[in-house]
């Protein structure tokens, strides 16, 4: 995969101010976003892009993990990989996600792990397009599988997925 920049994970957290506490004092550094019910880490070292996002417990703490690139091109590049390897599970072009506009795609684990493919394309002033959460449960429980989501958000609103 080409145009990598880091690795980046995402949280889930019951106390966004405690997490940003323990995070800064780990870290040793601040969070570069700052929003109501999100905190955004951009590390040089280690090379990491951590979000924490508040949410209530549930008993599973890791909300996605995802690959941070430099353009939509590699973002397409990824999409074209991942739907020739059947791994392809939702496309979103120009979405806005945890305060960003982003280009990304998706794919599922054998386990439900949720990873995405990224780059953020400029910054934004609310956590999701809907003002509804981001990075929970993004994709329709119709995608949640190795299927190739065949029509983008941008395109119809919903994600249509096809066996």
């Amino acid at each position: 995969m080409h145009g990598i920049l880091k690795p980046h994970v995402s949280l889930d957290v019951s106390d966004l101010d405690a997490s940003v506490a323990f995070y800064t004092r780990l870290f040793e550094a601040s969070p570069l976003k700052r929003r109501p019910g999100y905190a955004k880490f951009d590390l040089a070292s280690p090379a990491l892009n951590l979000a924490l996002v508040e949410h209530a417990p549930s008993g599973r703490n890791v909300n996605h993990f995802g690959i941070q690139v430099d353009s939509s091109d590699a973002v397409d590049a990824a999409r074209r990989r991942l739907q020739t390897e059947g791994l392809l599970d939702l496309v979103e072009t120009g979405t806005t996600c945890c305060y960003a506009k982003q280009d990304k795609v998706w794919t599922v684990d054998p386990d439900g792990n949720r990873w995405e493919v990224f780059v953020v394309l400029e910054d934004a002033d609310r956590m999701k397009e809907d003002g509804g959460a981001c990075c929970v449960d993004a994709a329709p429980a119709s995608c949640s599988t190795a299927e190739a989501c065949v029509t983008t958000k941008a395109e119809t609103g919903v994600c249509g997925c096809s066996a």
